[in-house]
């Protein structure tokens, strides 16, 4: 497995993974072959995943670490004079170079203090697609996604069951 390297893979530099949504797994392996003009069929295997510590975007402490990071990189930029990156990519901004470069600080910020432990994995739900219906307060393609930074947290691999 290959980490995601890219300044706008929104979680960091990881291995990516859809949690518990092997459809919407599938529909973007489709997206992106599409993309990227690859004509072979697409898979979608599972895994189990042992989160270790995790930084869970979903827990107010971890919320407070990434803000907290997203000052000190502010101040850095302001400092050295260079722009804060952006989210890009319309009303989905799917190009999260901002997040990224966030995300990345956390893990700088906590490798450099040398006192806390290193994140194994990265939790969040990205809300994405437009809303389901008009009215709605939910979009078509919301998803959870799990990064994973240390790869012993992959505990193993399955064919998922299709729902039917």
């Amino acid at each position: 497995m290959t980490p995601a390297e890219s300044d706008y893979d929104w979680l960091g530099s990881e291995v990516y993974f859809w949690e518990n949504d092997p459809e919407r797994a599938l529909k973007f392996a489709k997206e992106r072959m599409k993309w990227l003009g690859i004509r072979k069929k697409p898979a979608v295997i599972g895994a189990v995943i042992d989160l270790g510590l995790c930084l869970n975007l979903f827990d107010q402490v971890a919320l407070a670490e990434l803000n907290s990071a997203h000052q000190d990189f502010h101040f850095d930029m302001q400092l050295l004079g260079v722009p804060m990156p952006k989210n890009e990519g319309g009303k989905d901004s799917l190009y999260r170079r901002l997040d990224c470069a966030v995300i990345e600080h956390v893990h700088r910020l906590r490798a450099k203090s040398g006192k806390v432990t290193a994140y194994q994995t990265v939790r969040s739900g990205f809300l994405e697609g437009g809303a389901l219906y008009e009215g709605s307060g939910f979009n078509a393609k919301n998803h959870i996604q799990i990064a994973v930074r240390n790869l012993s947290c992959i505990k193993g691999y399955f064919l998922p069951r299709t729902r039917g």
